[in-house]
């Protein structure tokens, strides 16, 4: 195809887009309100995993040994934990250590309290493991394994706060695909009813057209172009909306809920989420128009 057909169709997709300014007004708005809400979602779902993500890697299991366990029995149990492909880190917490965290919570105002058993651990059998897995839902599995080693007294694990947020996520999940996909069906309607009505405005012209021997795609490729048009510009104001609108609303919750954003260990910059947001936006409107049009064409136009 030539350049100059490319140029010709896009010149056609604008002015038709200003012949019928009304529905182009209401295709590009509902396609504003469809892409603004799945710029929405869509930066809640990523920021949701990306809580989830540090939840996670925070979450671990801790095993205790039973009393009198040789230090030789305590390594084989930790190489035997480290061999499972489901294990991301094993750390080794001596009972002095445990001794010291303790302290560090519980004594930190008040350190004199703990003189008392300065040459007396509380905690001599306190020793453990604390192990990190690569997703938090092979703790369970896990578990079962590390409680049948020899010389294992306790496994706790703290998965809990994983799991609601999990569950929340997916969620926001279904909830965003029920709203998007019905303003993606509205988007594709009135799209299609705005080249529809471009089509009967030059009904005349194409069928001029037609007669001195255009193809098919010659034809076509106006409303096609009308419908991409409107798309990009339909998703284009939203996205560059929401690019403010995220930014604001992130410093305000940084600013005045830090104990949240603490726990949350951030959120997501606004380059990160517009890195994967940006150039989906954009293929969707797109992808929108075109369906739009192609339905249009294959309705109203014979050729």
């Amino acid at each position: 195809m030539r350049i100059s057909t490319i140029g010709y169709s896009i010149k056609q997709g604008i002015k038709n887009i200003w012949r019928n300014k009304m529905f182009s007004i209401a295709s590009v708005a509902t396609m504003g309100a469809c892409i603004f809400l799945f710029s929405l979602f869509f930066s809640l779902v990523m920021n949701f995993n990306y809580i989830i993500k540090n939840v996670e890697e925070g979450v671990s299991m801790v095993v205790f040994f039973q009393e009198g366990t040789d230090q030789a029995t305590i390594d084989e149990i930790g190489d035997q934990i480290q061999a499972r492909p489901e294990v991301k880190e094993v750390k080794y917490v001596s009972a002095d250590e445990s001794w010291k965290r303790y302290q560090a919570q519980y004594f930190k105002n008040n350190p004199e309290l703990a003189e008392g058993f300065k040459n007396d651990n509380p905690l001599i059998n306190s020793a453990s493991y604390e192990i990190y897995v690569n997703k938090v839902e092979d703790q369970s599995e896990l578990k079962d394994f590390v409680s049948g080693l020899t010389g294992v007294r306790e496994v706790k694990q703290s998965e809990q706060a994983t799991k609601t947020l999990s569950t929340v996520n997916r969620l926001v999940g279904y909830v965003s695909l029920i709203i998007i996909g019905i303003l993606l069906g509205v988007s594709v309607f009135l799209i299609s009813n705005t080249v529809s009505v471009g089509i009967s405005v030059r009904k005349e012209e194409i069928g001029i057209m037609k007669l001195i021997g255009a193809t098919n795609l010659f034809v076509r490729l106006p409303f096609l172009m009308e419908g991409i048009l409107i798309g990009l510009i339909g998703s284009a104001i939203p996205l560059v909306a929401w690019y403010f609108i995220y930014n604001m609303a992130i410093k305000y919750i940084l600013d005045k809920f830090h104990m949240i954003a603490d726990f949350m260990n951030g959120l997501l910059p606004i380059s990160q989420v517009f890195h994967t947001l940006l150039p989906v936006g954009l293929i969707l409107g797109m992808g929108i128009g075109l369906v739009g049009s192609i339905f249009t064409i294959r309705k109203h136009l014979k050729v």
